[in-house]
């Protein structure tokens, strides 16, 4: 292979240094209008552009200083880079240890034609991971196809397209809370930064009289009823604009690489071998509605950085909102085997008491924070009832489907385990990969008799958990599903 791959040193794009440029200025025009609205004179206008020219100035100049001293090259055992002038850093990693390559290009990145190319190891904080910021796109399509595929490219033939979007799924957007939460903490911002161009326009006095006019029960209603539906639409806006092009591909070689991002293009690809099992993940809404998204368990996804990680949760996403069925059709032909067809062994009632006591417990506060209010005349005693019955309801309503979801089993390749009621997670992990097992037991499990089982492995979240299983139980589940490996520790009736 030619190009990138001869085993000299390239030099990143130039073209980086404009993206980050225009990045830099566009919001300038929208501030300026603001400013121009709000009734700013002429003095502040000029001082806000010429603050800003400086600052991007300033950029422009810190990324051309960081472009003109970084390379990379990539030989037939390494992957390295370079980078610095004064302070000068070099990394490298082994080429037979990168676990992924993804691809980003942002709006202006698309129109410039370049992308970034972040290879990840899986090490932790970040000590496995190089990152070029940016190259040619040719040339990361290059890089990604060489590091990934490799020589088994022409060996072994390709599965071709496994999932791709059905646009019907973006309702499924709908019913995912995390998204509405942070299309609310966008508009709260927006508002926040806002204040008096909202008040210029007269928008506050608006909504005053709107609260006199209506009264605080209809107007509470209403704006209740606002922010679900500005939530809903919002949420389907921001799948749309993650998942739209979805496809989730075979590649030669055994690789699987899910391609997405409507303004923002992203490319994942993770070599199948690194697999070590997949997660169903069903937040509550979705589950009522029969819907599941579907998550990959592999080394290098999840411990390149945690904030990265936080911020990027849908690296390790395989399958978006969908159909359950949809879900489990992906599970099989990604790991060729239905694993989660496996019936699950429920849990005994001790851990439905551990549960229901966690919601009378939770409910205390509540109870104790309205009856004060009650006893300062804040509020009228039958409200307090009201709420107490309420929380009492749903608290006992989470901790009964919270028991009803707990359960694990085997089968002659995977240990599944499945728990939670707002979230509920299934997880189906490979019994070879399982590398060790951590057992803890609370005073109050202790004295159910109770335990929580934790195989370890080397990919995803690194532990995934049995909770709340009888102790003979539990200790048996783990020697079966790696025989040999806590049989020494164990002591047999």
């Amino acid at each position: 292979m030619s190009g990138v791959f001869d085993g000299g040193w390239h030099q990143l794009e130039l073209r980086s240094t404009l993206a980050v440029l225009i990045f830099v200025l566009l919001p300038l025009p929208v501030t300026l209008l603001i400013m121009l609205i709000a009734g700013a004179g002429a003095i502040p206008v000029l001082s806000t552009t010429g603050i800003w020219l400086a600052v991007a100035a300033l950029i422009g100049a810190a990324g051309f200083y960081e472009w003109h001293f970084a390379r990379y090259r990539i030989t037939a055992e390494r992957f390295e880079f370079s980078r610095g002038g004064v302070f000068r850093s070099h990394r490298s990693i082994p080429r037979e240890r990168i676990r992924a390559v993804d691809l980003t290009a942002n709006p202006v990145q698309r129109v410039l034609r370049i992308a970034t190319v972040k290879v990840s190891t899986g090490g932790q904080g970040g000590e496995g991971e190089i990152r070029l910021d940016a190259i040619d796109r040719a040339a990361a399509e290059e890089i990604r196809r060489g590091l990934i595929l490799r020589e088994r490219a022409e060996a072994e033939p390709a599965d071709g397209l496994l999932a791709e979007l059905n646009p019907l799924w973006l309702a499924y957007s709908a019913l995912t809370v995390s998204l509405m939460l942070v299309v609310w903490g966008a508009i709260g911002s927006v508002v926040g930064n806002a204040q008096e161009v909202l008040a210029s326009w007269g928008v506050w006095r608006e909504l005053g009289d709107a609260f006199l006019a209506l009264g605080l029960v209809l107007f509470a209603l209403l704006s209740v009823a606002a922010a679900l539906l500005v939530g809903v639409v919002g949420a389907v806006l921001l799948s749309a604009e993650m998942w739209w092009g979805y496809r989730l591909t075979r590649e030669p070689g055994g690789t699987l690489r899910v391609t997405r991002g409507l303004l923002t293009t992203r490319s994942l690809s993770l070599e199948e071998r690194r697999l070590r099992g997949v997660e169903l993940s069903e937040p509550l809404l979705l589950r009522w509605f029969r819907g599941a998204r579907l998550n990959a368990v592999a080394t290098g996804l999840n411990s390149t950085q945690g904030s990265d990680q936080k911020k990027q949760p849908e690296r390790k996403t395989l399958l978006p909102p969908a159909p359950r069925t949809e879900a489990l059709r992906v599970t099989w032909k990604v790991l060729r085997h239905s694993a989660f067809d496996v019936a699950l062994r429920g849990h005994t009632r001790r851990a439905l008491r551990r549960r229901i006591n966690w919601a009378l417990f939770a409910a205390v506060p509540v109870l104790l924070a309205c009856s004060a209010l009650a006893w300062l005349g804040r509020i009228p005693v039958w409200l307090v009832v009201l709420v107490a019955v309420l929380a009492l309801a749903i608290g006992l309503g989470f901790a009964v489907d919270a028991h009803r979801n707990l359960g694990h089993g085997l089968d002659d390749r995977y240990l599944l385990a499945r728990n939670g009621s707002g979230l509920r997670r299934t997880v189906a992990l490979q019994r070879d990969d399982i590398i060790g097992w951590r057992i803890s037991r609370t005073v109050f499990q202790r004295r159910a008799g109770l335990m929580t089982v934790g195989a370890t492995t080397a990919a995803g979240s690194h532990i995934y958990r049995v909770h709340d299983v009888d102790t003979g139980t539990g200790l048996a589940v783990a020697d079966e599903a790696v025989p040999g490996l806590i049989a020494p520790f164990l002591q047999r009736d």
